[in-house]
């Protein structure tokens, strides 16, 4: 073999030799860029499971939260009132207010929820002078609210409000609470001594609780003229005998048997200290007409049922 011809087989095997490492190298190259690609994936895919995990993370809280039960609340017991110019028997009103004749209803909006009803007479002795007597009779009842809470526990606070009203009447002196027992699930009553040119009037409020209703009945009389003073305890039992047949015409209405409520009527222990009687407690000392019974059937405070009922 010439030497010529060895030099080009040399040549031509070293040109075999660079081109297979050549392809080495090529193949070595792809797979090395393969790889970033590879973990790209994985990554996205991973990352593609965690927002799946979040998400399905979501769904089941927010179809927890619609499983959830809606808030509720126990029904209030007393779902209406009675006629209030017919809660008191024709004997009661005879011996309370004398030839007082028909009673005059306050003027309401929602005769379910509040109502009200007064009377009153003027039995005059001529020369010796004349007994006057007014006697009104107010009902509200109150509704269980979600946001508010049960109608008895909401009647209860309107009870105490009535209570604390009724002692700071304007112008009251010599004012006494006292616990009733016997009318309804809680009962107080609050006298006072009301000073005017016509006379000294004998002021009694009593305030009481049967389940999610408060009854509040203001009776007072005085000796006009020159006639006596009426005797304010026996005022006093007047006006209560009045609240136990109200509360009996409340529960029976609505299916009650008597006026007990669900307890005999206990007072409650806070009742007297922090209680509260009826609005129209501020004005017995003048002789009541049509306006001042409505405005006892009428009278509310911020928890009322139409609004706090």
């Amino acid at each position: 073999m010439s030497e010529g011809t060895m030099q080009l087989r040399a040549q031509r095997d070293q040109r075999d030799q660079q081109a297979e490492r050549a392809k080495r190298l090529a193949r070595v190259l792809v797979g090395a860029a393969a790889v970033p690609v590879m973990l790209v994936a994985a990554g996205c895919s991973s990352d593609s499971g965690s927002d799946d995990g979040k998400d399905k993370a979501a769904r089941e809280s927010a179809a927890s939260k619609s499983a959830s039960p809606s808030p509720t609340v126990r029904a209030a017991a007393f779902r209406k009132l009675p006629e209030p110019c017919a809660v008191l028997a024709e004997k009661t009103l005879d011996d309370l207010v004398p030839k007082a004749g028909s009673g005059k209803e306050g003027t309401t909006d929602d005769t379910a929820t509040r109502s009200g009803c007064s009377w009153d007479s003027l039995d005059d002795n001529g020369v010796k002078g004349s007994q006057f007597r007014w006697l009104s009779v107010s009902m509200l009842r109150f509704e269980s609210d979600v946001t508010r809470g049960e109608g008895d526990e909401l009647a209860r606070d309107y009870y105490r409000k009535q209570l604390r009203d009724a002692q700071a009447a304007q112008g009251a002196k010599a004012v006494k609470t006292t616990p009733l027992s016997g009318t309804g699930d809680e009962a107080s009553v609050v006298r006072y001594d009301l000073k005017k040119k016509e006379g000294t009037f004998k002021q009694q409020t009593v305030v009481a609780r049967v389940e999610n209703v408060v009854v509040t009945v203001d009776y007072n009389g005085a000796g006009l003229a020159g006639d006596k003073t009426p005797d304010a305890d026996d005022l006093v039992k007047d006006a209560q005998k009045a609240a136990k047949e109200v509360v009996a015409a409340v529960t029976k209405a609505n299916g009650g048997a008597d006026g007990g409520g669900r307890a005999s009527g206990t007072p409650s222990p806070s009742g007297p200290a922090s209680g509260s009687p009826s609005e129209s407690a501020s004005g017995p000392a003048s002789k009541p007409s049509s306006k001042s019974s409505s405005k006892s059937a009428s009278k509310s405070s911020s928890k009322s049922p139409s609004k706090s009922s």
